[in-house]
């Protein structure tokens, strides 16, 4: 029974009781706890468990990845050593594989906000590509051939990208997004270690058969388009848009000053990354590896990755995710070193690739869990695939400058101006997202 005054009215302290019940019970509902933190009764929310529908995406990334990675595992060496296409050749190929369809990822953000249906695009996205594995069997040794079937794969993937981390950043609170991207990128790196695995199993099973990696990669690329039927949930708005979305409601995105500066630092960032197949390529030439080994490199760089995104992640979510993703690019840097330092052997390649695990573990998720505070809930869609395609279109430029710094310049000297444009990177995106808007995310509540 309340205490009432005079009139009816609840006393305040019967009112503050009885919304604090309704708060534990709201809050019980969607799965978060609460706690008062300080002296000033100021209340702090945390995701006690991570959201089904994150694991949900994570199984699917998961299984996605077995199938793209047993294909990218082997592509490299079969580009290279195979067709002999020389390292520009190579740069133009594994630029397409990244960048060449980069404005459909503002496509696919675009479609899902307007119709809020981002699970539906994300389906498309991984329907395609799953079609794409198949025509790998039919593209034989063209170049030509192999290269239009990467841009059909990188469409699905362009297409997919952003909705999905929509749906991660709207099944979680703000709070905890670091913890969450990392949970997701764990899963989706666990696919990528067992991918090359599974290509090397297919291999010796069917007699170095190509073409049995290829139908085996499309039959597990289906079974994730099923698990993302099946049980991943689309995340609609608690309350209906108030006007649908409009091409000019997504370039007035850019119009507001913190998201222009992430999206021209993750342009920066992009440009100074080399692609993973440029930094295999040079790590089996310089330790002269046997062919046979190559795909295991990705093996290693992933299996760090999947060990370490979801620490990585809630420690972003404690200390800063800005500090976070510079020290994963300075990995990088050190990674580029390395390759023509003075260390060889199998601890070279240990530490690399166990720097590249990090420098993955640190950067991928969490730039779209500092992303995700900063973007409106009607344009959070939108504004992923606006940062996403303008690193990946930097990403590739990247990889053809750097294959033609090769061929011109040679692997040593191309290798460590990567490694000085990345510190120049680096610096311009400290001072750059070192404003309070966007430094401040490591604990933001809605």
């Amino acid at each position: 029974m309340s205490v009432r005054r005079r009139g009816g009215t609840p006393h305040p302290l019967a009112q503050r009781k009885q919304q604090e019940v309704c708060n534990r019970v709201y809050l019980s509902t969607i799965g978060w706890s609460k706690r008062a933190v300080g002296t000033d009764g100021a209340d702090r929310r945390r995701l006690t468990t991570i959201s089904a529908n994150v694991f949900a995406l994570g199984a699917v990334s998961l299984v996605t990845d077995i199938s793209a990675e047993m294909v990218t595992a082997v592509l490299p060496l079969y580009l290279v050593l195979g067709l002999q296409l020389g390292p520009m050749a190579y740069g133009v190929v594994d630029g397409t594989y990244t960048g060449a369809t980069a404005l459909l990822r503002i496509v696919g953000g675009y479609v899902a906000d307007r119709t809020r249906s981002r699970k539906a695009v994300a389906g498309m996205g991984y329907a395609l590509s799953a079609v794409a594995k198949l025509g790998l069997l039919a593209a034989g040794r063209s170049v030509a051939a192999i290269g239009l079937v990467i841009a059909v794969d990188r469409t699905g993937k362009g297409l997919r990208t952003a909705p999905r981390d929509a749906l991660i950043t709207l099944s979680t609170p703000p709070d905890t997004l670091g913890r969450a991207f990392g949970v997701h990128r764990a899963m989706d790196s666990l696919g990528a270690f067992l991918g090359p695995l599974v290509a090397l199993a297919v291999l010796a099973a069917a007699g170095q058969s190509f073409d049995a990696v290829f139908v085996t990669s499309f039959c597990i690329a289906v079974l994730g388009v099923v698990l993302l039927v099946l049980f991943v949930r689309d995340r609609r708005d608690v309350k209906p848009a108030a006007a649908t979305v409009s091409p000019r409601d997504a370039v007035s995105l850019l119009r507001d000053a913190p998201v222009r500066r992430l999206v021209l630092a993750a342009c920066l960032l992009g440009l100074a990354t080399v692609g993973d197949g440029f930094v295999y390529l040079l790590l089996q030439r310089r330790e002269e590896l046997n062919a046979g080994w190559f795909p295991l490199l990705a093996v290693g760089t992933n299996l760090g990755y999947l060990l370490l995104a979801a620490p990585i992640g809630t420690l972003a979510d404690r200390v800063g995710r800005l500090r976070v993703m510079l020290g994963g690019y300075t990995s990088l840097v050190a990674v580029y070193l390395l390759l023509f330092g003075p260390l060889g052997g199998w601890p070279l390649i240990v530490l690399t690739l166990g720097l590249y695990g990090i420098f993955y573990a640190a950067t991928d998720g969490v730039l779209m869990a500092l992303a995700g505070p900063l973007l409106p809930e009607r344009l959070r869609t939108t504004g992923i695939a606006i940062i996403q395609t303008g690193q990946a279109l930097a990403y590739l430029v990247s990889s053809v400058l750097f294959g033609m710094a090769w061929q011109a310049w040679g692997p040593v000297t191309a290798t460590r101006a990567a490694a000085g444009g990345v510190v120049v990177a680096i610096t311009a995106t400290a001072v750059l997202l070192a404003r309070p808007a966007i430094a401040a995310t490591k604990e933001v509540s809605s």
